[in-house]
């Protein structure tokens, strides 16, 4: 069962003042992760364009988008992958889509240390998409700015200094940016994919999701599962493993997952994932209660309390579930 309570996924303004940004966002966190931001700063015309160039895109035929495929990405993990070709849970997932990430140029020393997902991104080049580089880079450094306020404000919902995350993770962060589209119709027979996207939580710290109109975003809470609709001008956003980790599970990250598209139009969303650097060694936070061993109610029994190494090291053993074929170039 399925709950339609808005409600449960609060909506918060970044322009109030700061204390009560932080204590909201605190009860959110501790409640089930989730929380919608408005009154953030981001440019509603760059939001605009940037939905508009990826209608255009996902528009193009299947041959002409294959052009930019993950493939041809090499170990920067960037590039177009057709409808199925991203997995949750073992399971395909319906929708299709274009990873990208911090433009880095080869004469970056991550890029030049072949520091995995690092690197240059494969971006569309088509006569009807005019200005879509811009636009993405753009995007991108805004949701940047968002990522680091937005971390700023959990901080001192934790009663840490604001630059707590800044000075021990996220300085550089590890950017993430993704671009999704589902298609509105019936799975084809032969596919098991019963879901845009199957149950999940994200790896790093925070993820920063807009959506269009259509929605289909469900939340998975301690009442079951709620929806998390549209609302015109907001980031959704939600904590993930790291933030899980680092505060004892204080902060959990949520499940989630996206329903099968069956509005009758293409759904777009678009998630940018705020993370700590690469090479960070993503440790708990001083003072607050050690967490217990909780894989077993966790939707895929692991227990990111558990693990040991940097976040480089968490994220690859993630990225080589999600897309199989490409393991090794990236590992």
């Amino acid at each position: 069962m399925v709950l339609s309570l808005q409600q449960h996924v609060p909506v918060i303004d970044l322009a109030s003042p700061e204390p009560e940004v932080a204590r909201k966002i605190g009860e959110a966190c501790r409640a089930h992760g989730f929380f919608y931001v408005v009154g953030h700063g981001v440019d509603e015309a760059l939001m605009d364009r940037l939905e508009d160039l990826s209608r255009r895109f996902f528009s193009l035929d299947e041959p002409t988008k294959l052009q930019w495929r993950m493939a041809l990405g090499g170990r920067a993990w960037r590039g177009y992958f057709p409808l199925g070709g991203e997995l949750t849970s073992g399971r395909p997932d319906w929708k299709e889509g274009l990873y990208l990430g911090e433009e880095l140029g080869d004469g970056d020393l991550r890029v030049q240390a072949r520091m995995p997902v690092h690197g240059r991104n494969l971006f569309p080049e088509h006569a009807t998409l005019a200005g879509f580089r811009e636009t993405l880079l753009a995007t991108m450094a805004a949701l940047t700015g968002l990522g680091h306020r937005v971390m700023r404000a959990i901080a001192q919902s934790l009663a840490l200094p604001p630059g707590y995350f800044a000075e021990r993770c996220t300085a550089d962060p590890l950017i993430l940016f993704r671009l999704f589209n589902y298609p509105t119709r019936p799975v084809p027979a032969g596919t098991d994919a019963q879901w845009g996207v199957g149950e999940h939580t994200d790896y790093g710290l925070l993820t920063l999701l807009r959506q269009d109109d259509v929605g289909g975003l469900q939340v998975k809470t301690r009442e079951g599962w709620i929806e998390a609709p549209p609302l015109p001008h907001s980031f959704v956003c939600n904590i993930g493993d790291m933030l899980d980790r680092m505060t004892g599970g204080l902060y959990r990250s949520t499940p989630h997952r996206v329903r099968l598209n069956t509005s009758g139009r293409d759904r777009l969303s678009f998630p940018f994932f705020f993370d700590p650097a690469f090479d960070a060694r993503v440790q708990p936070i001083e003072g607050l209660p050690p967490a217990g061993d909780d894989s077993a109610t966790r939707w895929d029994r692991a227990n990111p309390h558990a693990f040991d190494g940097t976040y480089g090291d968490y994220l690859l053993g993630k990225v080589g579930k999600v897309f199989p074929q490409l393991r090794d170039q990236v590992l």
